[in-house]
């Protein structure tokens, strides 16, 4: 069995993708290393903003910094991170289906 301990540590990954913009973040960094700059135009936020959706994912071990000069690039430390935008895609379809049967049922009977 896995300890209370492990699940808390998953819960801290999750909390750091639990928003729009992380995720929009993180998508983006799976095609590669990407300027803050870049992240900042993707995302449609001020830069604060990012760059405390940065300090998030970084401080779970999401991403990790480099700086060049003015610009600091971000990048996927753990690439397969990207796998839950499957998963969850695939909660939405099946809740879809589930939704028009339903429907369905609801519109006959």
């Amino acid at each position: 069995m896995v300890e209370a301990e492990a699940y808390e540590r998953r819960a801290q990954v999750m909390k750091a993708l639990a928003h729009p913009s992380r995720l929009m973040i993180a998508d983006a960094l799976a095609d590669g290393e990407r300027c803050v700059c870049e992240l900042q135009e993707i995302v449609g936020s001020s830069m604060p903003t990012v760059s405390r959706h940065l300090s998030q994912m970084k401080s779970a071990g999401i991403i990790d910094g480099r700086r060049d000069g003015n610009q600091v690039y971000y990048r996927l430390l753990v690439p397969c991170i990207t796998r839950v935008f499957t998963c969850a895609d695939e909660v939405l379809r099946t809740e879809a289906e589930r939704l028009a049967q339903a429907a369905e049922v609801g519109a006959s009977g």
